[in-house]
């Protein structure tokens, strides 16, 4: 148990509370059959081996203003279609003339970068609907949030888009346990920004040392509260040694350690 008081506590949303690790998996997965990306890809670990780094890489630059929200929402599937096997395979043998035209199954020429952006498109607007669609909270999560609202005043801090985050808010039947929402793409910056916290605490009107903040994501939850003064838990998951760079105010392994805490 802390001794220390606190007056309030915040709370990421993705991963913490919500699934959005399961929920896009499963979206991925029916989008390979769905969009016949085995015209693209050898195989759908293949389509999930350059989706992810390339995914997690757009996030870095968007939460740095280097790119913007529909570049990233694009370019996140427009990547891996362009460097799938298959497609860069065909590509080659039309440039060493072992082709005379368009592979069945995609144009290649000059339609190319049209198709594959307007594919692209449709994948961004399907994964943000499935992953919306394949929602669910992490095991535990309900019992935590309404356990610590019966203490404190709940804020979620979270980075995201608006027009899902709030429809898995309103899914998960948690949103009555807070009293704030506070998004990234509202404030203008994203975690680790210390911004989006001092925005929270503005809300709040509380100083830093009034609230902990409670996250899985030590560069965004952690870093960025530590950033602003706040307090952390914790929510490493994984067993991995720590860096020397890695630490927290509290480190838990799981949800339910949070109510031995505070």
């Amino acid at each position: 148990m802390i001794n220390k008081q606190y007056k309030a506590v915040f709370i990421d949303w993705d991963d913490t509370i919500g699934d959005f690790i399961g929920a896009a998996k499963l979206a991925l997965h029916e989008m390979y059959g769905k969009y016949n990306l085995s015209d693209y890809f050898a195989s759908h670990e293949e389509f999930v081996s350059l989706y992810k780094p390339h995914n997690i890489e757009l996030w870095d630059k968007y939460g740095k203003d280097l790119v913007t929200k529909d570049f990233l929402r694009i370019d996140r599937f427009l990547w891996p279609l362009l460097h799938g096997s298959k497609l860069v395979s065909a590509a080659q043998r039309t440039k060493e003339g072992m082709m005379g035209g368009p592979n069945k199954s995609f144009p290649l020429g000059e339609d190319l970068g049209e198709a594959l952006t307007s594919l692209a498109e449709q994948m961004s607007e399907d994964f943000l609907n499935l992953t919306t669609a394949h929602f669910s909270l992490l095991p535990g999560a309900e019992e935590l949030v309404r356990y610590l609202a019966t203490k404190y005043p709940l804020t979620v801090v979270t980075n995201g888009f608006v027009e899902v985050q709030y429809e898995k808010f309103d899914k998960s039947g948690l949103r009555d346990c807070f009293t704030h929402i506070v998004l990234s793409e509202e404030v203008g910056c994203q975690k680790p920004n210390p911004r989006i916290f001092e925005e929270a605490l503005r809300m709040n009107g509380l100083q830093a040392q009034d609230v902990v903040m409670i996250g899985d994501s030590w560069n965004s939850d952690i870093l960025g509260a530590k950033n602003a003064g706040i307090d952390q838990i914790w929510i490493r998951k994984n067993k991995e040694p720590l860096l020397p760079e890695q630490n927290a105010t509290y480190i838990v392994q799981d949800l339910m350690e949070i109510k031995t805490l505070i």
